[in-house]
């Protein structure tokens, strides 16, 4: 490589105890059908226990372009890696992965081509799911004869909506917009690429959605005896998401786009309230202060007209917002408890509200 401004893209990668998989993801990016010179790769290590260092170190020593950083405090949460990242980056894109996660091999260039062709503030991509061990599932996250590649826009809130996912990893940045206006990660809480992702959506004039699978999302710990890492939510992460979920309201509100928020909320409340039933960390008196906590989150769904996803889920929030905590708690624990007998796709297609659900929804876009 011969100057640092040469780099098409950097690629930065929040790295915490993923030794298990992160040469996975390094070899991923080396087999890139773009040339991996002409790609920036910042490791930034949150304190990590295990032997992560070692490999971030190792491949930094070998590859002049990646580059080992290591931050002096431990912040749990991938924000403040990513923010670490941005500020370092000599690309004139950004783009973002896990760890643990890899790249199918015409990612990169597939992503390039596309923001270049297009001119585009960022581009956001089809990307699939893989069992722990690396293997492939067998449909991407968004029907390929659905959703074709087309340009995404903030007042549709049913396309442009539907493939806008939270996370940052399947998507390309110009690094001169996320800079004009000084967007940042949410540091410290769990959905700060969501964040971050709708910020830039809502700051953005020319985004699109292209249908190729640029990233591999591995689902760790994910076969049918439950121990998907949402069974191990703690009461600190959801005093953790609930700080995350109060911010992108409120931007979301500053910008005086509730109308599109209103479908976000509605795929966020029957995420976090599955992780809630779900998890096995929590005591009743910790699910009681989470909820209450929660309760401005869960009061929204009648503040904005968003029902539940399903009729078990209404039936909680109902108790939540009278604030009989504990009568919710016990419904949560019938749920759960019913949720331990079903496959893994059912579990994860309960998480995720239906089109009927969205019609619904989109009854009262008027009145926003």
């Amino acid at each position: 490589m011969e100057e640092n401004n040469s780099y098409k893209v950097t690629l930065t990668i929040p790295v915490y105890n993923a030794g298990k998989y992160l040469r996975d993801l390094l070899e991923s990016i080396l087999k890139q059908t773009m040339d991996y010179r002409e790609i920036e790769v910042i490791m930034v290590d949150d304190l990590s226990t295990d032997n992560s260092r070692e490999i971030m170190d190792e491949y930094a020593n070998k590859y002049s372009n990646f580059i080992s950083v290591k931050l002096q405090e431990n912040h749990k949460i991938a924000g403040t890696a990513r923010n670490k990242g941005m500020e370092i980056a000599h690309g004139k894109y950004l783009m973002f992965a896990d760890a643990d996660d890899f790249l199918p091999e015409n990612a990169v260039q597939t992503m390039y081509n596309a923001i270049e062709s297009k001119n585009a503030d960022f581009i956001t991509a089809n990307y699939i799911n893989a069992d722990e061990d690396g293997t492939l599932w067998t449909k991407p996250i968004f029907d390929l004869q659905k959703y074709t590649d087309f340009k995404l826009r903030i007042t549709d809130y049913t396309k442009s909506f539907f493939v806008l996912n939270g996370s940052a990893c399947n998507k390309i940045f110009r690094k001169e917009f996320i800079q004009s206006h000084n967007i940042k990660f949410l540091e410290g809480v769990p959905g700060e690429d969501a964040y971050f992702t709708t910020y830039s959506f809502m700051e953005s004039e020319n985004v699109y959605y292209i249908q190729d699978i640029v990233y591999c999302y591995r689902q760790r710990n994910q076969s049918n005896d439950l121990k998907s890492v949402s069974f191990y939510c703690s009461a600190d992460y959801f005093e953790r998401i609930n700080r995350s979920y109060r911010a992108i309201y409120e931007n979301f509100k500053a910008h005086n786009q509730l109308k599109f928020y209103r479908y976000m909320y509605a795929k966020n409340m029957s995420y976090i309230m599955y992780k809630f039933i779900d998890s096995t960390l929590l005591s009743d008196e910790e699910r009681i202060q989470t909820l209450m906590n929660m309760h401005w989150f869960y009061e929204l769904s009648e503040e904005l007209k968003v029902p539940a996803a399903q009729e078990a889920q209404q039936m909680i929030i109902s108790q939540i917002v009278k604030g009989n905590y504990e009568e919710a708690v016990n419904y949560c624990k019938i749920i759960a408890d019913i949720r331990t007998y079903v496959p893994k796709q059912v579990r994860e297609d309960m998480s995720r509200p239906d089109a009927d659900m969205y019609q619904k929804i989109a009854q009262y876009d008027s009145e926003y």
